[in-house]
């Protein structure tokens, strides 16, 4: 398990700026904690920051690395579009009052950005976050199908048959990359795993 104040510490002191006020970990924790949330939950942001931790060697700059996972899902509305920009939104306002440098905000605002899956992730720093991100694809059988169950609780609202053919045609992008994962310390841990969980789970979705 991972030590979330540790973390949240080290993460700041990796930027260079001294830890702010509880206040912003209190938020940012019962962010994750609402209860519209299924897999973006605490569980998620643990998993992503302990992955992190093994892997942070790995990172260009990890403490910007470490604040844009903290950040990355801290809002989450199913049924919005613009999550990942007013998750950044807040990163960059609570960045800036901390005192991180400019050109740091703007990255960790870029980083954040990255996690909408909509394109490629071309920096180091981005490719590493976006595949953290993504370990899910490919966890354990038990853990992939538990996320797949919490993904359905989150979109609760939308009828079977749909869900199905939208869920099967998302699992389906990621299986068709020439690789999921980009950095080659997760690309061989996790490429065989989840191309072997999307395979299942898209049988399962009957498409």
């Amino acid at each position: 398990m991972v030590d979330r104040i540790a973390s949240w510490r080290h993460a700041w002191m990796a930027v260079g700026v001294a830890e702010p006020d509880a206040a912003l970990l209190a938020a940012l924790l019962a962010r994750y904690a609402e209860a519209q949330r299924a897999y973006h939950t605490l569980q998620h942001l643990d998993e992503c920051l302990a992955l992190f931790e093994a892997v942070s060697a790995c990172a260009e700059r990890p403490g910007e690395v470490a604040l844009a996972l903290w950040f990355h899902d801290a809002i989450y509305d199913v049924q919005s579009r613009d999550n990942e920009a007013r998750s950044a939104a807040w990163a960059r306002e609570a960045l800036l009052a901390a005192g991180v440098d400019g050109a740091a905000v703007a990255r960790v605002v870029q980083l954040i950005m990255a996690t909408r899956h909509d394109v490629l992730p071309l920096t180091v720093d981005a490719k590493l976050l976006v595949d953290i991100d993504l370990a899910i694809l490919g966890a354990e059988a038990s853990r992939f199908a538990q996320y797949e169950q919490q993904i359905r609780l989150e979109y609760a609202w939308v009828a079977p048959a749909v869900f199905a053919a939208k869920r099967a045609a998302v699992l389906a992008g990621f299986l068709a990359r020439p690789r999921i994962y980009a950095t080659d310390a997760l690309f061989t841990r996790l490429e065989s795993p989840a191309r072997a969980n999307l395979q299942a789970a898209i049988l399962q979705l009957g498409a």
